[in-house]
């Protein structure tokens, strides 16, 4: 075939019809999106594989202790410390019970004694009727003192019990004497003086 025109007038007028710089810069912009998501990918990798390793080492400690424990762990031993365990909670049990009963047999022993300590408040430090009339037959001093007291005088105790002081009352003159009770003095000398002042 015979062209009419020189070939490479035809090739040079060819490719300046056509128009190649926008797909230059589109196969740019492919490469620079290439590259970049080259370079995510490089990146989760050595995430993914920093935490395969930690995640590794974990395994390897974990399974580590797994196999002590296994190695540590006794079937008879376990046994016997359930049986022990069991053994003292029954105790503890027990125990617990034998307190809460001491604790109502003590409430029920401290209401009685409640209950003894109203009735001696009630009959004050001499004791109740029958008691203070028992006691005033059986002891000759409180008969003497009633005596003395029935007839106006009173015998006054000191700190060591004894009786050194007599206050003698005369209603009938309104006059009250204190008498200081001396050892050297008679009995008799007394009597005479107390019959003289009522």
């Amino acid at each position: 075939m015979l062209l009419d025109e020189d070939p490479a007038t035809l090739i040079h007028h060819t490719v300046g019809n056509f128009n190649i710089h926008p797909d230059k810069v589109a196969i740019g912009r492919i490469n620079e999106s290439l590259s970049t998501l080259q370079q995510a990918r490089d990146l989760r990798i050595r995430e993914a594989e920093n935490a395969l390793r930690k995640l590794s080492r974990n395994l390897h400690t974990l399974a580590s202790q797994h196999n002590e424990t296994v190695s540590s762990y006794s079937s008879t031993d376990h046994a016997s410390q359930i049986v022990e365990l069991d053994t003292q909670k029954f105790r503890v049990a027990k125990a617990a019970s034998d307190l809460e009963i001491e604790g109502e047999r003590l409430e029920q022993e401290l209401e009685g004694l409640k209950s003894r300590l109203q009735e001696l408040d009630r009959q004050g430090v001499e004791g109740d009727d029958a008691t203070r009339a028992k006691r005033e037959l059986e002891d000759p001093t409180i008969l003497k003192l009633k005596v003395y007291r029935s007839l106006g005088i009173d015998a006054d105790p000191d700190s060591t019990g004894a009786y050194n002081k007599a206050t003698i009352r005369n209603t009938q003159r309104g006059d009250v004497h204190v008498v200081n009770i001396d050892p050297k003095f008679s009995k008799f000398f007394y009597a005479n003086y107390f019959w003289q002042t009522l």
